[in-house]
């Protein structure tokens, strides 16, 4: 059901989100303190259940673009992406009823959040990815038929750019890369724009309830001065990601990592607490595969979690440093992600990956020293 979000859950929500966006997304802190700001000046959020949603109301998504790296060093003033919605609502000549997120990460599962404050406009407890992806054609929201374009890209100086591609994702994705580079290497994009039978049919549903329970369960389990891995194994278990398999202990000992197309790419690997295993992990904004000596052990569309050791707290891409302790653990996707659909969109070959997707609960856990 439909329920209110307020300035009590955004830190359970920001932590939830950063897990789920598997080292992308975006810097949770900045989003969530965006988000904090507008609740403070205009009030609590609404929250749609997808499944409650008129199948003639018009949801326009809203996010924020680019390498994650720039983002940190680059924070928005706020009003960029009310500025992408407004552009695309007038070329459109149609007001939005909700707007939504395109996927689960840090800064993006705040973005929509933001918006809705400013605008007094609902969001919808969906989105397009079930965690977070690089590029804006990796949307189950495109697998399963609607359209990307036209989009509205919106900069800092409130310069907007319309792209229409027609149903061509992938084009629309490679023109607007090239815009947000122009415009600094972040902008806001609102995008996807459907009708609510389409979010019931196409989106990943429940993503922000989500976020913010097992959010919740990990800041429970460490008050309690229990296991928060096992407290996220537990809150995932019932949902439609119920499988976690910890994937490596150690810590990191090397991170090569270049902001290169708009991208934040590279590599990171991890040595066992034994001095002998060792984990590398490849990135573009999120995490693609993890092999464990040699070995796959993880790849999307499947979640590759980089956890702080002791609390859980989630490690973006951007924010791996030499010398700190982890758990990475991956987390099964919903199915609507595995289907051939799919795969053919997101799976490891989008990526340039040699590997052929295996479900992450087909392994045993590894539990490395």
């Amino acid at each position: 059901m439909s329920w209110q979000l307020g300035l009590e859950h955004l830190k359970d929500l920001a932590r939830g989100a950063a897990i789920l966006g598997t080292g992308g997304g975006g810097d949770p802190l900045i989003g969530r303190l965006l988000v904090e700001q507008a609740i403070r000046e205009y009030g609590p959020i609404t929250v749609l259940d997808p499944e409650e949603l008129d199948d003639d109301a018009f949801v326009i998504p809203t996010a924020q673009m680019g390498a994650p790296t720039v983002i940190v060093e680059k924070i928005p003033r706020g009003s960029e992406p009310v500025g992408a919605l407004r552009a695309l609502e007038k070329h459109l000549g149609r007001r939005a009823d909700a707007t939504m997120p395109i996927e689960c990460g840090g800064i993006n599962s705040m973005i929509p959040l933001l918006v809705a404050a400013r605008t007094g406009l609902p969001v919808v407890d969906a989105d397009g990815m079930g965690r977070a992806f690089p590029e804006l054609q990796m949307e189950t929201f495109s697998v399963y038929g609607v359209p990307g374009s036209p989009m509205a890209i919106a900069g800092e100086h409130d310069e907007t750019v319309v792209i229409d591609t027609g149903t061509d994702n992938k084009q629309m994705e490679w023109l607007a890369r090239g815009i947000t580079i122009r415009l600094g290497g972040v902008a806001h994009i609102a995008e996807y724009s459907m009708t609510g039978a389409e979010v019931k049919r196409t989106a990943v549903p429940w993503t922000l309830s989500l976020g913010l329970s097992i959010g919740r369960a990990v800041r429970e389990a460490r008050a309690a001065h229990q296991d928060p891995i096992e407290a996220l194994r537990a809150a995932l278990a019932p949902t439609l990601y119920n499988h976690l398999r910890v994937l490596f202990r150690g810590k990191v000992v090397d991170v090569e990592r270049r902001t290169l197309e708009g991208f934040a790419r590279g590599r990171a690997r991890f040595t066992g607490y034994d001095g002998t295993s060792q984990l590398e992990l490849r990135f573009q904004n999120e995490n693609l595969v993890a092999e464990v000596d040699g070995e796959v052990v993880c790849t999307v569309p499947d979640l590759i979690c980089v956890l702080e050791a002791d609390t859980a707290e989630p490690i973006t891409t951007e924010g791996l440093r030499y010398g700190q302790r982890v758990t990475v653990v991956g987390i099964s996707t919903p199915d609507l992600m595995r289907t051939p659909e799919a795969l053919a969109v997101f799976g490891p070959s989008c990526f340039g990956l040699d590997v052929e997707f295996s479900p992450v609960e087909r392994r045993s856990e590894l539990l490395v020293p």
